[in-house]
């Protein structure tokens, strides 16, 4: 462990906010509403509490992370996985405060309000902090909100509700995400043990896109560029997981991006190669045209999908 992370004096402004190194793996204790040999799912008690800002980093010319610290320094806060996510709140009230969810028939009500899901990039259990990456979109309130983020700035929030845990027990890993799901993807190759076989397939614009992915693992990582394609377009993302060589069914797929863009890689994982459902997650983060997506098909093969005759 680095002393860097064991050094409780330091503050959230103190430590980096892109180390060039992967740092320990710290997970709470909360225990699985589910569990097996190969993964286990996860439920939380959570309410809404004010972030402020503690400092911001241009990571790339797409992405921007943002430090927190919260109203309640994170109590109770769940850290287990990188499918670990909150929402944000962008509306603020007549005095410029964040506005947070209300109850409503003894449940949480985002009724009228400003949100988007976030993946948890990092948290610090010794600082207290999180680190949250937003994608620098030219359209949409999140993106803006990012790229004019100043210390002190707030925002409401609200989770972890639940999450999901893929144990570390396969021969290899192969992770595919567009922008919107890099943080994530970073997260997992952060996250996996020293010497782990893994490829990553990173769909964005440019080489000025690309972020560095501190691992320990054995990871060969392969950027798609879209070039002057809108993001969502082009199938250069489910392509390229296509074409990884499967032989060995011993393996997880983790795959998130546009929803229509990876809709096939559910079809093709389960009908052609030999993974089981415990051996795969296809995950659509949003859809063309539809703000606020609610992520309800995550991980569920085609309605459409038949299996094929030969």
């Amino acid at each position: 462990m680095s002393t860097l992370a064991m050094d409780p004096t330091m503050t959230g402004t103190d430590r980096p906010l892109a180390p060039v190194a992967p740092r320990p793996v710290f997970r709470s204790d909360h225990a699985p509403q589910r569990e097996n040999t190969r993964n286990a799912t996860f439920r939380f008690d959570t309410s809404p509490r004010v972030l402020t800002v503690v400092t911001s980093l241009r990571l790339s010319g797409a992405l921007m992370r943002v430090r927190f610290r919260a109203d309640d320094d994170f109590a109770e806060f769940p850290s287990i996985s990188p499918d670990d996510h909150l929402k944000l709140f962008f509306d603020v009230d007549e005095h410029g405060e964040p506005v947070l969810p209300t109850v409503a028939d003894g449940r949480f009500s985002l009724r009228g309000l400003t949100h988007r899901d976030f993946t948890i990039r990092w948290f610090d259990s010794v600082s207290r902090t999180v680190d949250i990456d937003f994608v620098l979109h030219t359209h949409g309130v999140a993106g803006h909100w990012a790229a004019a983020a100043q210390p002190g700035d707030r925002l409401a929030s609200m989770g972890p509700r639940g999450t999901y845990l893929v144990k570390d027990t396969f021969d290899w890993y192969v992770l595919a995400a567009d922008d919107t799901a890099l943080p994530a993807l970073a997260r997992w190759a952060e996250s996996l043990p020293e010497g782990t076989a893994a490829t990553a397939y990173v769909e964005v614009d440019s080489t000025a896109a690309q972020i560095d992915l501190p691992t320990r693992a054995d990871l060969t990582v392969h950027w798609l560029h879209r070039g002057d394609a809108d993001p969502g377009t082009t199938t250069l993302l489910a392509d390229a997981v296509m074409e990884h060589d499967f032989t060995n069914p011993n393996g997880y797929v983790w795959a998130a991006g546009e929803a229509m863009s990876i809709k096939s890689l559910r079809c093709f994982l389960t009908f052609r190669t030999l993974l089981t459902r415990d051996n795969w997650t296809v995950d659509g983060y949003w859809r063309r045209g539809v703000a606020a997506f609610d992520r309800t098909l995550r991980g569920r093969a085609c309605p459409q999908c038949e299996a094929p005759t030969s």
